[in-house]
């Protein structure tokens, strides 16, 4: 089993597709890390050695933010724009779509105001 910044990552899948089960890691930056690495995209898991795993490792470690850094941070930002009381804390605190989704016929579930149903 291979660990990768915290999370097991299944043997059976491509590296690129098993990347992208660590938290901040899309398929695009995926095949970067990937190819930074230089190994072969359709190598799976189980065929890289040490040294592979290790150099994937370190690029992640050096260059990334992922995880729980990477949760942190986005919280601490959630954080910040709701002391400083700015428009999008406001929705965030009324836990209200905060990006301009209309609240009155779609999305149903965002609007919180009256919960007795």
């Amino acid at each position: 089993m291979v660990r990768i910044a915290g999370i097991d990552l299944p043997k059976n899948k491509k590296v690129e597709i098993a990347l992208t089960y660590i938290y901040g890691i899309g398929l695009p930056l995926a095949k970067q890390i990937v190819s930074n690495a230089k190994i072969n995209s359709e190598k799976k898991i189980q065929d890289l050695d040490d040294k592979e795993i290790g150099n994937i490792r370190s690029i992640i470690e050096k260059h990334y933010q992922v995880e729980g850094d990477l949760r942190k941070f986005e919280s601490l930002n959630i954080k910040r724009l709701i002391e400083i009381g700015s428009y999008r804390g406001k929705r965030h605190r009324l836990n209200l779509p905060v990006r301009g989704q209309r609240t009155r016929t779609n999305a149903k579930t965002c609007k919180s105001m009256n919960k007795n149903k």
